[in-house]
């Protein structure tokens, strides 16, 4: 059936093609674009490395888990799936106007006259009157069939609009995913450097609880003031008071990441609850040539096909300026018996072509302004090349400094971890005083939280690298609408 509608456009078509109004798109090669053959910093041009599900690069279970169920059940992307459907029936829609419109009608009529035979009946009342009665029934069927016949292809070019459109409301939909994906990491990255943060502070406050005591055993012996208890009161009050902040980001990027999943904010407390590393991947990624990345970005591919739909649209505009032709027949049989209904019938058939004399320039300017839009998407094309190959780049320096704050911040916490124990063991003996060990724990802090943000930092970097790359989606595989509603998403009382 598919074979046969598919010839019957083209032999509907074929006639019509050189009458066929507007430019006709053709892609522009990304040499004239501006797209550079090379990135502007350091990056590794070997074989592209497989992106399609780069969140398994980073070995936790509990993050590819998170990512492939939000794939299912995110409410964006369940919105983007649908808007695929509606731009899949459009071009249905307008793919229907190259063929006739044809319909079917069938009747029956009774009509009840006087004449004839005599009838005799008893009123209510008593009266017995008569009246004569009498009928007949007549049958009729009919069709109609009309056509539009586009002889400057302003269907055709409907057609090749809503079918540019269908194709990039798919890119769409993988655009919708690539960013629901980035962002469950994001924040799943993001909530085990607060795990990890509020360790540290936890540890850092049962130090200062035994800098409290250790102070408090001085000053009652008489070796310090009471300037040392006070300075590690005021010092334990300060860390405690970090906490609280650190909960309460801890609680959002929790809540976030369950409502990315189609959940209610608390679903996932008791799942994230237990303390796991922060994620990490790759220290290297082969990124290959920016003519590469644009292929395999939906985004781009999405403006490319807008850019295809707005095209053909000026077409759709300059089909206006001509005479439209409508051809139509209808066929109707009568009869006051069923089987003599195919006994006469009549048929008739009409043409009628109508052309614009005065519409004090309207259709030029629909013209005028299809040629507009598609200058307009043009530009919007260039500019998502241009954003694409920036997040490339900006994602490589940063994968490259977090990596770098890494290894000093790694140097850093070794040695003040070795600071810290030195000057613990000093004021213990008397050897240094308290201002120079509350020094030394403080800067312990900071630096394992910095170590900590590097990391996520690192972590957050590799995840937009891949973002840029155009991984999250098979770049083979174009997305159509399913032929079916996808069912709504599961609720946390469905699972």
């Amino acid at each position: 059936m598919a074979s046969f509608r598919s010839t019957l456009l083209l032999f509907c078509a074929l006639p019509l093609a050189g009458c066929v109004q507007g430019p006709d798109y053709r892609p522009v090669p990304p040499s004239q674009l501006g797209v550079p053959e090379s990135y502007s910093v350091p990056a590794t041009e070997a074989v592209r490395a497989d992106v399609v599900r780069w969140w398994t690069s980073f070995d936790d279970p509990v993050l590819a888990s998170l990512i492939e169920r939000g794939l299912l059940s995110n409410l964006d992307i369940g919105q983007a799936v649908f808007r695929l459907v509606q731009a899949r029936e459009a071009l249905v829609q307008n793919r229907a106007a190259l063929f006739p419109t044809v319909s079917a009608s069938a009747g029956s009529s009774r009509s009840e006259s006087l004449a004839g035979g005599s009838t005799t009946v008893t009123l209510p009342d008593g009266t017995v009157t008569s009246f004569s009665q009498g009928g007949s029934t007549s049958f009729s069927l009919g069709a109609d069939a009309s056509y539009q016949v586009p002889i400057f292809g302003g269907t055709i070019r409907s057609v090749e609009a809503a079918r540019a459109q269908y194709a990039a409301a798919g890119f769409d939909l993988a655009t919708v995913q690539r960013s629901i994906e980035a962002e469950i990491a994001r924040n799943y990255v993001q909530l085990r450097l607060i795990q990890r943060q509020i360790d540290n502070a936890r540890r850092s406050l049962l130090l200062q609880d035994d800098n409290l005591e250790i102070a408090g055993f001085r000053v009652q012996a008489g070796l310090v003031s009471s300037l040392d208890s006070e300075q590690a009161r005021a010092q334990r009050a300060q860390t405690a008071a970090i906490l609280p902040s650190l909960e309460a980001s801890y609680n959002a990027a929790v809540s976030r990441l369950a409502v990315l999943l189609g959940l209610p904010p608390g679903a996932l407390k008791d799942e994230l609850a237990e303390q796991q590393p922060i994620p990490e991947g790759p220290e290297t990624v082969a990124v290959g040539i920016p003519a590469e990345t644009l292929r395999q970005r939906p985004d781009v591919l999405s403006a490319e096909r807008s850019l295809a739909a707005a095209t053909a649209q000026i077409g759709v505009a300059q089909a206006q300026l001509y005479p439209a032709l409508a051809i139509g027949g209808s066929i109707t049989s009568g009869a006051d018996a069923l089987d003599a209904i195919g006994d006469t019938i009549t048929g008739r058939l009409f043409a009628n072509i109508a052309q614009t004399i005065f519409d004090a320039g309207r259709t030029r300017a629909q013209v005028r302004s299809a040629e507009a839009a598609t200058q307009a998407a043009f530009l919007g094309y260039r500019q998502t090349i241009l954003q694409a190959l920036e997040e490339v780049e900006t994602a490589l320096v940063a994968l490259r400094t977090a990596q770098e704050r890494e290894r000093q911040f790694r140097i850093a916490l070794e040695a003040a971890e070795n600071t810290a124990i030195l000057s613990r063991s000093q004021y213990r003996t008397g050897l240094t005083d308290f201002f120079t060990l509350n020094q030394a724990e403080a800067q312990l802090l900071s630096a394992g939280n910095s170590l900590a943000q590097a990391r996520a930092d690192q972590a957050t970097a590799l995840v937009q690298l891949y973002l840029a790359m155009g991984g999250g989606w098979d770049a083979g595989v174009v997305p159509v609408a399913p032929e079916e509603l996808p069912p709504p998403p599961p609720t946390s009382q469905d699972r």
